[in-house]
């Protein structure tokens, strides 16, 4: 019986720890909408791939009419004449797909401009949730913005704008 009672006291002090557990959570995309430089990043990195997607656009018009100029003549051309020609078309197609993909590839130029403009701009902000949760004694913190499915939160747990305090961005 003693050790009955033992065990039950000791499981309600284990549970009565995991309750008193202090957890909060953040909304990332909320942090970063309101950091100017991300802002201006992001913008940064939309216009670059905006720009570069007309490149793209701008060269396979080239081999649309490259090819349409094919078509026309490939009937008046030599066999030979029309083995280059539709050679050149298919290299420069190729050409421009490789291009493409240095650009918008996973390690191409944009991932690059993104990882330069952007992981630093979340490390401050990973370093102040983590700095934040130390300081006030923290168990847990959340991202309200990730992959996470909250079915509730509650208001009073959302410490975004304290994030934003800490860093000195005034909400």
């Amino acid at each position: 019986m003693m050790k009955k009672n033992i065990l039950l006291i000791t499981t309600l002090f284990i549970l009565n720890l995991s309750f008193a557990q202090k957890i909060a959570y953040v909304d990332s995309k909320f942090i970063l909408s309101n950091i100017p430089e991300f802002v201006t990043a992001q913008e940064e990195i939309e216009e670059l791939s905006q720009k570069w997607e007309e490149e793209i656009e701008n060269l396979y018009l080239d081999i649309e009419k490259m090819y349409k100029a094919y078509q026309a003549e490939k009937y008046l051309l030599p066999e030979k004449e029309k083995k280059i020609v539709e050679e050149n078309i298919i290299q420069k197609e190729q050409e421009v797909r490789e291009y493409q993909k240095s650009l918008f590839g996973p390690n191409g130029k944009l991932y690059e401009k993104q990882r330069e403009k952007i992981e630093p701009i979340q490390e401050i902000i990973f370093n102040a949730i983590q700095e934040y949760a130390e300081k006030n004694r923290y168990e847990i913190i959340f991202d309200k913005s990730s992959e996470l499915i909250m079915l509730y939160s509650n208001e009073d747990l959302d410490i975004s704008t304290d994030i934003l305090d800490q860093l000195g961005y005034n909400y």
